[in-house]
Order: C-alpha cells, then structure tokens, then sequence
C-alpha cells in the first residue's frame, strides 16, 4: 500500500496533468482528481490528499485555489474550490 506522501506526489501530479490539460482559463474540481487517483474505486478516501496536495503546489505558484471565482487558501476554505493554472505575470 502507498504511503501518503506517496499518495500526494502522485496527487501534485494528477492535479498538473489535469490543470495543464484544461487549459489557461479553465479549472478542474478537486475531485476530478481524486477520481483519477482512485481508478475504479471509491475516490473519497483521496479527497484529503489532494487538497493537501492542492494547497502545496498554490504555495509553489504553480496552481491557484478559488472559490466562487476568488483566490482561497485551501487549508482554510469550507465547502466546494476549483484549482486552476496559476497565473503567470
């Protein structure tokens, strides 16, 4: 069984395959991710990992965390976020 830092190496990946794949102007839902992790089954016991995994690569700038269309820090955000491409200046 993975461990999970593992488990939040693969999910940095999956979460920038998937961002870099929808495009500048586009974002994902985190559990697109976590859907992705899981293959065919249950993608729940992924979701904490990925927003682990969120809030790290938006602290490296390399994806941005919003909420109803504004910025968010994820550790502190309470209900759905999207996770887009961050942009670059």
């Amino acid at each position: 069984m993975p461990s999970a830092a593992d488990t939040e190496d693969r999910a940095r990946r999956v979460i920038l395959e998937l961002v870099e794949e929808r495009g500048t102007d586009k974002t994902i839902c985190p559990s697109e991710a976590a859907r992705a992790l899981a293959g065919d089954g249950d993608f729940r016991p992924f979701m904490e990992q990925v927003r682990e995994a969120a809030g790290a690569l938006a602290a490296d700038g390399r994806v941005e965390v919003t909420q109803k269309g504004r910025p968010v820090t994820i550790s502190e955000a309470r209900g759905p976020v999207r996770i887009g491409l961050a942009e670059r200046s």
